[in-house]
């Protein structure tokens, strides 16, 4: 029997050649990894509108523009599949949820320790240089 996958959706935030990355806090599972923002999409939402939500509730930040899934990837142990969306923001990132939050290149992402499917699109994102 399969189970049941949650779509979860997460933000590629660019600042010129660098992407916002959030520290998981350290009770959430891969407490204190490294991860693109985002979140479970809810019921009925879109892409769009579960990244919008989830960005306003963790960052305390506006959405202004949301492009179609650079990379999605099904997370190791877990029903999640993971779709990786660029994702233009006004307004400063706060932490409001995360432990902490780093705006990194993509090769000084190698320095922190990503969720696995974080890691995953990170390699991604240098194999697409």
């Amino acid at each position: 029997m399969t189970a049941i996958q949650q779509r979860v959706v997460a933000a590629a935030i660019r600042n010129g050649d660098h992407f916002l990355i959030c520290q998981r806090p350290s009770h959430k599972r891969h407490g204190g990894l490294w991860e693109f923002p985002g979140g479970k999409c809810e019921a009925g939402e879109t892409d769009g509108q579960a990244i919008t939500r989830e960005l306003a509730e963790e960052l305390g930040v506006e959405v202004s523009a949301v492009g179609d899934a650079l990379f999605s990837a099904s997370d190791p142990d877990s029903p999640f599949v993971i779709a990786f969306l660029p994702v233009e923001i006004r307004g400063e990132p706060a932490c409001i949820e995360h432990a902490a939050l780093a705006w990194a290149s993509r090769h000084e992402m190698t320095a922190y320790e990503l969720a696995p499917t974080d890691a995953r699109f990170m390699n991604f994102l240098v194999l697409d240089e």
